[in-house]
């Protein structure tokens, strides 16, 4: 698996500055170490713990075959969340987060439809029948849903995890997860409450250099899980073709077959809730209590 993120490289990135102390929110003291001239300082050394609990999670996840969701639109941050997402092929928002995008996921998969159909316009001729005001007026719709929606254009399903940047700015995405029972992972500044997402990793979430840090790691931990998961799938229909030849060649095809179901149970109920996700426990997350000075 991926490496872990050694203190330095987060001190380097200024992973521990906080919010100003009148900014805080007392449900993050357990991760302050002190402050210094009216700013908190996380401790580093959770925000470490944390992000291999985070790692270790989204690394079964992808073995899963499932997603991970990239969040942040801030403007410094959706830069790198788009890159790092795209390069492990998961989805992504950057723009700003629509509500409904995962609670009303068929009325959005509706508007990427409508993205779809202009696209195919363009090359199938329409666009030479219509007047240039036409062309014009589907060129800026076509332009503003890409915009929005270009992150989640092929998410035909909803993902196993969602990994956000700034739970306050991204509030409405971590409700929806919430109702859906979708387990979030999110990076979290002093100025919020980690205990609405299932693993918070402390950290400054304004630093583009310490998202990108934390970012990198778990794209490239997906891409470690995504090998695995194709390389059983590729495993499990090898097989699926193998007994499926050996029920043709026999005459008591019936048990072999049967074979095959209780393989593909097995293979479902090894990836947790039938295939669907992975659960992540409240006391997986838990880092041990250690004596810190006062906040």
């Amino acid at each position: 698996m991926s490496h872990s993120i050694q203190l330095e490289q987060l001190l380097e990135a200024g992973a521990h500055f906080g919010h100003l102390t009148r900014r805080w929110n007392p449900k993050m003291a357990k991760y302050i170490f002190t402050q210094k001239n009216g700013i908190h300082i996380i401790d580093l050394r959770k925000t470490q713990v944390l992000i291999d609990i985070a790692k270790d999670a989204i690394h079964r996840i992808a073995t899963s075959g499932r997603s991970i969701l990239f969040i942040g639109t801030k403007s410094q941050i959706k830069p790198i969340v788009e890159e790092q997402a795209k390069n492990c092929h998961q989805h992504y928002v950057s723009e700003r987060w629509l509500g409904g995008m995962l609670t009303n996921f068929s009325t959005i998969r509706k508007s990427i439809k409508r993205l779809n159909a202009i696209d195919k316009m363009e090359v199938d001729g329409t666009f030479e029948k219509i007047t240039k005001k036409e062309r014009l007026l589907l060129s800026r719709e076509r332009e503003r849903l890409r915009k929005v929606f270009g992150g989640i254009e092929d998410m035909t399903r909803l993902p196993g995890a969602l990994f956000i940047v700034d739970i306050k700015k991204e509030h409405l995405a971590v409700k929806e997860a919430k109702i859906l029972g979708i387990p979030v992972i999110a990076i979290v500044d002093t100025n919020t409450d980690p205990e609405t997402v299932d693993i918070p990793i402390p950290a400054n979430d304004d630093s583009a250099k310490t998202v990108e840090l934390i970012a990198k790691l778990f794209a490239d931990t997906i891409l470690e899980g995504t090998e695995i998961s194709r390389a059983r799938q590729a495993e499990f229909s090898a097989d699926s073709e193998r007994l499926a030849k050996e029920s043709d060649s026999t005459e008591d095809g019936t048990a072999i077959k049967r074979k095959m179901r209780e393989r593909k149970i097995r293979k479902d109920v090894s990836k947790g809730h039938g295939g669907d996700g992975i659960r992540i426990e409240k006391s997986d997350t838990e880092v041990a209590p250690e004596a810190t000075p006062e906040a």
